[in-house]
């Protein structure tokens, strides 16, 4: 029996993991269309006329580090830490 219900609260787990993912990455959304898009392309494919780059086919990890090292992303400073993940997170869902 406590087999069981252990394996029935990793499976919930799992489920809350997986939806709070999801809702991170639709809140990154949010911001990147409120914040980024501007710059970077609707769907993140970068402009050549304000010389900002694609943001496609990054890691989370690599986006993270970018917002946080660039000048150019001072506007991104004023994200709070868990924006800037909501953020990576969706980003990193761009092929």
């Amino acid at each position: 029996m406590k087999k069981v219900l252990a394996g029935v609260a990793i499976v919930i787990m799992l489920c809350f993991v997986a939806s709070s993912r999801a809702q991170d990455s639709a809140k990154g959304e949010k911001t990147f269309k409120g914040k980024c898009a501007g710059c970077h392309g609707a769907n993140g494919e970068g402009k050549e006329a304000t010389k900002a780059p694609s943001v496609k086919g990054k890691s989370a990890d690599d986006i993270q580090k970018q917002i946080s090292t660039s000048p150019k992303h001072a506007s991104a400073k004023k994200l709070t830490p868990a924006e800037v993940k909501d953020l990576a997170a969706y980003l990193a869902t761009l092929k």
